[in-house]
């Protein structure tokens, strides 16, 4: 039986790509249940928002986190970087949004044209 390089570098590249899929799946579920426990309708309204409780405040900081950690793991595998990218802004987004005081801003209001 003759095991080249190349058919092993293959199936770790498919089982890369199926882990990929898995973790993708398993944080989209993730942040579905956390969006809906805090009482939100949809994932984009919860990322959205600036967090309103300490739990809120503990899922920003741990999602900016696993984003950085996918964009460093993205440095060794490049297609990593791209989905590492997402919950890197939004949990610093969201992070910041507490820090600053920012929590009363709603982004509808801030869209809304001035009267002048």
């Amino acid at each position: 039986m003759d095991v080249t390089i190349a058919s092993i570098i293959m199936v770790l590249g498919a089982l890369a790509v199926i882990l990929v899929i898995v973790l993708a799946i398993w944080s989209v579920v993730k942040l579905k249940r956390n969006a809906t426990r805090a009482g939100y309708d949809s994932i984009g309204e919860y990322l959205k928002s600036p967090p309103r409780t300490d739990r809120e405040k503990r899922d920003a900081i741990n999602l900016a986190l696993k984003g950085l950690v996918v964009c460093l793991f993205g440095l060794i595998f490049p297609p990593f970087l791209i989905i590492g990218v997402f919950p890197l802004f939004y949990g610093l987004r969201k992070t910041m949004y507490s820090s600053l005081g920012l929590g009363l801003v709603n982004d509808a209001e801030e869209d809304a044209p001035v009267a002048r």
